[in-house]
């Protein structure tokens, strides 16, 4: 019989199908156990063998479950809405469901090319996923329960007292009774008082007004990052050094009225919950450096002429008597009410600048040092000194107020600020309240130091100092003690197409929410995905796209009223708005009523294990706990945290192909022929230029050619190349070329090359001189479609099986390190898996017998047991499948073919190999799926030694071995020693003078 893995893995997969082997039960008495990937996005290019690593490792741990007994629920889905659909078919002219829809079943694009589809390359490996649980972000049925999830938001409010989200009702009923005066809730900032009576003399659209100031999801003006040449605002982790991730196009800051969530309300209970799962120290650090908890106080600096206050956070009001100026974010409202006439035109220039830089950038850049003078003073509340007041786009708009007290003596950024633009209009020398030297660098402890020049401050610590600060900013109504978060509330609006459609319709400009039993609200039919001719979003062009409040169904857009038909949202939710509750979705993913019965989110409470990129530490992880906690409030999620353990998958790397083109070689020989002529030559020949074996590439001179082939002796050839004037390599240049059309040595198939589709639009009309090598370079770097090195799981799949893929992808390192693949160390896993099959068959027949395992045979297998266990156990995948190879070499040199230890063996490889694995089984005779068969039992007794090979020697040198039982006592293990044959050979009739004998150890005849 032969290995046939083709043959085998599409039997079994077949097999599992037809059973539903793998669906998850939510109503069983074995224990759940939940494992989950993060679902991927479809995208055309569908999956290379880096994206299953993650999915490969959750497997593995999935089929482990069910062997020890455990209702595991292992399901899958695609998150399938998003920007990148979009733009794919603004650029290819179709439509984005249908390009989704292919890239998630296979198919054809609009250009017949052939899509393989996430759906069958995912099959073809092997994954015990529950496919009845499936879930598309993009279809109707899933988005209605993310919609009901919005109006759920909508419709509730923070409570501080209570600690948790309410009913909006509930706030209501307090305004009814006694207004807001005692309302204690995260909400807008300087909401005005009102009475009970007040209250209810408000028209209704003045109570909304109000009430969208306390809600979680409200509308706002905001500061977001807007990107002209998408067309909608991104979120922070979207934009990579100040242009769009995608496309690479210009962000700036723009205000903008947007739906926002008030996820700020979460940010201590977020930044708690990290206490009581078990993720990486470096995700749960991301996630506390973004919600930034600080504590200090608020203090309110009057501006000189005007009525505005300008209002600051700071976590030293100790150092308030060292500020030397204020620095405003240039995006700050009181920006263009404060600035003179005289420095106007500089601060506009500097606010259009800004805008262009993203929020992450500024943060991110500590070297560049720019701000403007605004010509304003501010006063000092104490001193009533005037103080300058500036703007820098190292302050942030939406963090904290958007406004510094800048302390330079205490803050090396203040510092730097301050040295740079010293003796210009509008510094003040810096001043020094710390009883320290600070003309080389600020101070900024807060141990070790009094305070100096601080009036009533003066000769206290930070404690001290900090506590009377903010008593006396109290006593003159210009500040208090307040904790701050840099975590700001979420924008919740894309200008998009391919997205959520918002359940909202508007009523005299005001939002309402449509009813629950009439959703989902479709994403409709439009002919242009591009924003409308007068800027609205792409829904501006829907022509059935207005709310009939009568017949409670969307109607034709031209019919809108005013009266009972009302226009519809026109923005879209954004793409973290469909993943930020999947995980429930699959506990009961086909009810049709609510996103999941209570039974079931009870029965799977919580994620008990989540594998995905570390890549969403402060998006989808942060959005998914918000959800996830504000779910828990309103009574549906079981558990606070979503997810109890999380591991992060390493990179797999992909080895690039490059070819380096070296352009400008100026050449000249002795007959002046070639004086000057610019040529392109490779580095090779840059490298040894003297020698025509080293020649090898493309687009030089037809006349050099000639002139080389018409040299008949090496010596002229050399004399050719030893004449370069010179070599330019500043216009060099690497190109990534295809790895299929390099060898292992890193030669080109120039014949293939030259027929890639791409290559004549790179390298023009190259040709190669006949009968030389072209060499490329390797380098590793990130497997991308752009850099032609994706090797795809498909592939491997077919030429070696999904089981040797899944084998070699666990075999090549820890699981959350980044790795190089290498196919060529592929063939090492199948040779592997080749002579395991070995062991249960040979060419023709079953060779497994029902003899008697040997204690070394038990030995091979329960150690193998053992190690493999612990290793699933601790995410140590890598070496489970260094210990099967072990173990197959042992049995292989024992001569096993025992039933009692191959048909275990069989289970124990079944998580990571499971096609052959239940191929083996059934072949061993058993009925049924190896899925479920319990994971054999390790048995410590058969790794307890009961022999001892002893070296015996005499006078210290060892003459031969003897292997004796462990159990025996010195007197015994001299006895039989010296009653030995070769002892006595050795003694030739002489007496030992000593006979030293350590039980387990040696036995040594001295004298």
């Amino acid at each position: 019989m032969k290995y046939n893995p083709n043959e085998i893995e599409a039997k079994w997969q077949k097999y599992w199908a037809e059973n539903q082997t793998f669906a998850a039960s939510n109503n069983s008495e074995k224990p759940k156990h939940y494992v989950l990937d993060m679902f991927p996005y479809p995208s055309g290019a569908g999956l290379h063998v880096g994206h299953p690593l993650g999915y490969i490792a959750s497997d593995v741990y999935s089929r482990y479950k069910r062997h020890q007994g455990f209702n595991v629920l292992h399901p899958m889905g695609y998150d399938s809405f998003g920007l990148p659909a979009e733009q794919y078919a603004i650029q290819t002219g179709q439509r984005p469901e249908d390009t989704t829809r292919v890239n998630i079943d296979g198919g054809f694009d609009k250009e017949g090319n052939k899509i393989a589809g996430y759906r069958k390359q995912l099959d073809k490996i092997g994954f015990s996923f529950d496919w009845s649980r499936e879930v598309r972000t993009s279809n109707p049925d899933y988005y209605k329960h993310t919609q009901w999830i919005f109006i759920q938001l909508f419709n509730s409010w923070y409570n501080k007292n209570s600690d948790r989200a309410e009913d909006i009702s509930t706030l209501t009923e307090v305004f009814e009774k006694e207004g807001n005066a005692n309302i204690n809730a995260v909400c807008d900032d300087e909401i005005a008082i009102f009475t009970a009576d007040e209250w209810s003399a408000y028209a209704k659209e003045t109570q909304e007004k109000i009430l969208l100031q306390y809600r979680l999801t409200y509308l706002a003006e905001t500061e977001v990052n807007w990107c002209p040449g998408l067309g909608t605002v991104l979120a922070n982790d979207e934009i990579v050094n100040g242009v769009s991730e995608r496309g690479g196009f210009t962000v700036v800051r723009k205000k903008m009225t947007q739906w926002s969530m008030r996820i700020s309300a979460y940010a201590e209970r977020l930044l708690q919950g990290l206490n009581d799962i078990d993720w990486s120290e470096s995700i749960k650090e991301s996630q506390r450096n973004w919600i930034g908890k600080s504590i200090g106080a608020m203090v309110t600096f009057k501006v000189n002429g005007h009525p505005e206050n300008i209002s600051v956070f700071t976590t030293r009001p100790d150092t308030i008597f060292g500020v030397t100026f204020m620095t405003l974010a240039p995006e700050h409202p009181l920006v263009q009410e404060i600035t003179t006439p005289e420095y106007e035109e500089k601060v506009n220039e500097y606010i259009l600048a800004s805008s262009k830089r993203s929020e992450r950038e500024r943060m991110a850049d500590v070297k560049t040092i720019s701000g403007v003078f605004t010509g304003a003073y501010a006063e000092h509340p104490f001193t009533k000194e005037a103080i300058p007041v500036w703007i820098g786009d190292y302050v942030l708009a939406g963090y904290g107020t958007g406004a510094v007290m800048a302390v330079p003596c205490g803050d090396e950024r203040d510092y730097a600020f301050a040295n740079f633009f010293k003796g210009q209009d509008g510094m003040l020398p810096i001043k020094n309240i710390f009883d320290k030297d600070i003309s080389e660098a600020a101070f900024g402890s807060k141990d070790g130091f009094q305070l100096i020049d601080s009036d009533f401050l003066t000769g206290l610590g930070y404690k001290e100092g900090t506590k009377k600060a903010i008593e006396a900013l109290e006593k003159l109504n210009q500040g208090y003690g307040k904790i701050n978060y840099r975590l700001r509330d979420a924008v919740f609006s894309r200008q998009r197409y391919w997205g959520e459609p918002f359940p909202v319709f508007y009523v005299n400009g005001l939002p309402q929410m449509i009813d629950a039993q009439h959703l989902p609200i479709v994403l409709p039919e439009v002919e242009k995905y591009l924003p409308t001719e007068d800027g609205l979003p792409p829904l501006g062009n829907a022509t059935v796209w207005a709310w009939d409040t009568t017949a409670n169904k969307v109607v034709n857009t031209d019919l809108v009223d005013n009266t009972t038909i009302f226009p519809l949202e026109l923005n879209t939710m954004p793409g973290w708005a469909g993943s930020s509750f999947y995980w429930m979705r699959y506990m009961d993913a086909n009810n049709e009523n609510e996103f999941a019965s209570a039974e079931a989110l009870k029965y799977w409470e919580s994620v008990d294990l989540y594998i995905g990129g570390s890549e969403h530490a402060t998006g989808h992880l942060l959005y998914s706990r918000f959800w996830n906690k504000f779910l828990k409030d309103k009574g549906f999620a079981p558990t606070e945290e979503p997810f109890k353990k999380l591991i992060n998958q390493g990179m797999i790397l992909g080895t690039s192909a490059k070819l380096l083109m070296a352009n400008k070689f100026l050449v000249s020989d002795s007959s002046g022929a070639f004086e000057d002529e610019v040529i392109e030559l490779s580095k090779d020949l840059v490298h040894s230029y003297n020698s025509l074996d080293q020649i090898a590439d493309i687009k030089y001179f037809q006349a050099l050619k000639d002139k080389i082939i018409s040299l008949s002796t090496d010596a002229a050839k050399t004399e050719l190349f030893s004449n370069f004037d010179s070599i330019d390599l500043s216009n060099s240049r690497q190109y990534n070329i295809p790895v299929n059309y390099v060898n292992t040595h890193w030669g080109v198939d120039v014949e293939g090359f030259k027929k890639w589709e791409m290559f004549r639009s790179i390298f023009g009309n190259a040709e190669f001189i006949s009968g030389f090598e072209l060499i490329a370079d390797s380098e590793v770097e990130k497997m991308s479609k752009s850099k032609y090195n994706v090797v795809t799981p498909d592939d491997i799949c077919n030429e070696y099986g999904a089981d040797t893929l899944r084998l070699y992808e666990m075999f090549l390192g820890p699981l959350e390190q980044a790795k190089p693949w290498n196919t060529a160390g592929i063939s090492g896993v199948f040779g592997f898996l080749k002579k395991l099959c070995r062991l249960y068959f040979d060419e023709h027949n079953m060779i497994v017998t029902d003899d008697a395992p040997t204690k070394d045979n038990l030995k091979t297998l329960h150690k193998t047991i053992k190690k493999v266990a612990d290793d699933i156990e601790n995410f140590s995948f890598n070496t489970s499948v260094s210990q099967f190879m072990i173990c197959v070499n042992e049995l292989s040199t024992q001569g096993c073919h025992s039933r009692a230890i191959l048909e275990p063996l069989a289970v124990v490889i079944s998580p990571y190999a499971p096609h052959i694995a239940e191929e083996l089984w059934s072949l061993l005779g058993n009925t049924g799926s190896i899925a479920m068969v319990p994971f054999p039992v390790f048995e410590p007794k058969h790794l307890v030694e009961s022999e001892k090979e002893y070296p015996v020697s005499f006078n210290g040198k060892m003459r031969f071995t003897i292997t004796l039982p462990l159990d025996l006592t010195k007197e015994q293990i001299e006895e039989i020693v010296m009653k030995d044959e070769r002892t006595i050979k050795q003694l030739d009739g002489k007496t030992p003078n000593k006979v030293i004998i350590v039980p387990g150890k040696i036995i040594n005849l001295v004298g």
